[in-house]
């Protein structure tokens, strides 16, 4: 490789979106963030969508800061969140603003797919969690509403196919986002026939799936000629899911480990080199969707931050209120235990008001109802730590057979001083945290081994440990953390 290769990452988020530009010197990986925004949904009409031309804005905004800091990107990898999807017509132009995977048009829709085709075959043929935000039940949504758009449109893109369409002029299809539609098989890594046929899917506006890594083309020439690039970046579809960029950049080095992504969603699991098609996998709900290098991350969708994201964006309809790092540390301050509550909860996964429906919750189980933002933060985090404690006995008992050792965290919300130490006494066992960009980081690694400069997954994972901090957090207060974890289950009726 030459001296020095200069990466662009778009890292999209459900709540924020940045341009990450990376260095590699072939050992190291040295990274700063050039551009970052808000990615909010858009309400209109009685629907939730993606404000996509403003996303794609901000993409070229991110182009022009790279090009105006004199440096023209050797590559470019684009990743986001899951299951959401562009349609295009004949002509190649986007038939209306994605969905949000929040929408309300996908309830029920899990009910309705069982009276096709039973659960347990469902997902003998995707291994798929039952999410009612997959790309399978956007879908049937959209063919029992006899959606114009699907009719007309002649191709689907996942949304980070569709970034690096408008950037390449390529369609194409890459598995770690194909993997999280319900509409996979995990053993081939290809689109399951069985499911397109039950459902009477539209199969011929589907793309042929291939694996991460894959150089999709160059930068358009008028983009290249607009941001003054004097050669044209190759856009590599990387793993284009958020999670499976985070988990190729998780900096494990042997043994039997867990990880958590952790950011708006916490997505909890193992790699493995095969898919689990297991009825303990199907019970827990666990998912098997596409990792890097051929290999398969067995995770649980938790809900993760979006709880105290939306208390906080609900109290500061009220005013003011502190960022999430002092909500942290207002919450240490308060009574441990007080409040507790299943993370998972089917009436914390809309957008609305979130203090109201933890006070909801309280109610119900007859526990004390939060008052103050410390009380509720203090909640969310222990609840969330003890939920983690319940899906990694499930990874072990039901699914992988054998202990894990540790826990890695990667991601923003690996930053959290108090969750992580809240987290490693409530599962027992070492917790690693960081590096707090592991999307980020695993999207440039990927543009890097495209180009030849990475060889292996293992190769990668050592940059990742060679170029950033990992922070060790030991269990404290076991017995305290085992009370609380008995009551846990309790007040959910969650099953240990």
């Amino acid at each position: 490789m030459k001296k020095e290769l200069h990466l662009l990452g778009f890292d999209y988020g459900a709540s924020n979106g940045r341009a990450i530009h990376g260095v590699f010197d072939g050992k190291r990986l040295t990274i700063d963030e050039i551009h970052r925004f808000p990615n909010e949904p858009v309400p209109m009409d009685g629907r939730l969508y993606w404000d996509f031309p403003r996303l794609f804005m901000e993409m070229r905004r991110g182009l022009l800061k790279c090009a105006r800091a004199g440096i023209c990107p050797d590559a470019i990898g684009v990743d986001t969140w899951g299951v959401d999807f562009g349609l295009l017509d004949a002509n190649g132009r986007l038939l209306g603003n994605p969905i949000h995977y929040r929408d309300t048009m996908t309830n029920g829709m899990i009910e309705a797919a069982c009276e096709v085709m039973p659960k347990e075959e469902i997902f003998e043929h995707t291994g798929l969690a039952f999410m009612q935000f997959n790309t399978l039940y956007q879908l049937l949504a959209l063919k029992k509403q006899n959606d114009v758009a699907l009719s007309q449109a002649k191709t689907l893109l996942f949304l980070p196919d569709l970034f690096t369409y408008y950037l390449t002029g390529v369609r194409g299809s890459e598995y770690s986002i194909a993997s999280t539609g319900q509409l996979t098989d995990p053993r081939t890594r290809d689109w399951s026939p069985e499911i397109f046929q039950a459902f009477g899917l539209p199969r011929g506006i589907f793309q042929p799936i291939h694996e991460s890594g894959k150089v999709r083309g160059p930068l358009k020439q008028a983009l290249c000629e607009e941001f003054g690039f004097a050669r044209a970046p190759q856009v590599v579809a990387v793993a284009q899911h958020d999670t499976a960029s985070a988990v190729a950049a998780v900096p494990a080095q042997g043994g039997k480990y867990a990880y958590i992504s952790s950011g708006t969603w916490s997505l909890l699991g193992a790699q493995t080199h095969a898919p689990v098609i297991s009825s303990g996998v199907m019970d827990a709900n666990y998912t098997n969707e596409g990792g890097v290098c051929g290999t398969t991350r067995v995770l649980k969708n938790i809900m993760g931050m979006w709880i105290i994201q939306e208390c906080r964006r609900i109290w500061l309809k009220d005013g003011e209120c502190e960022d999430f790092p002092t909500l942290a540390k207002m919450a240490e301050g308060e009574a441990a235990f007080r409040s507790l509550f299943d993370p998972d909860d089917a009436r914390f996964m809309p957008q609305g008001d979130m203090p109201a429906r933890i006070c909801e919750y309280c109610q119900e189980t007859g526990q004390p109802v939060p008052v103050t933002r410390a009380q509720f933060a203090r909640a969310i985090y222990e609840s969330l730590a003890l939920k983690y404690r319940w899906a990694i006995r499930r990874l072990e008992r039901s699914i992988l057979g054998e202990p894990i050792e540790c826990l890695h965290i990667v991601g923003g919300g690996s930053n959290n001083d108090m969750l992580n130490r809240m987290t490693a006494s409530a599962i027992g066992r070492p917790v690693l945290a960081g590096p707090g960009e592991g999307t980020a980081i695993g999207n440039l690694l990927m543009q890097a081994m495209a180009l030849g400069a990475v060889e292996s997954l293992e190769q990668l994972r050592e940059v990742v440990r060679e170029s950033f901090e990992v922070r060790s957090y030991q269990p404290q207060d076991c017995a305290q953390w085992d009370e609380a974890y008995g009551r846990f289950l309790s007040v959910t009726g969650l099953e240990d």
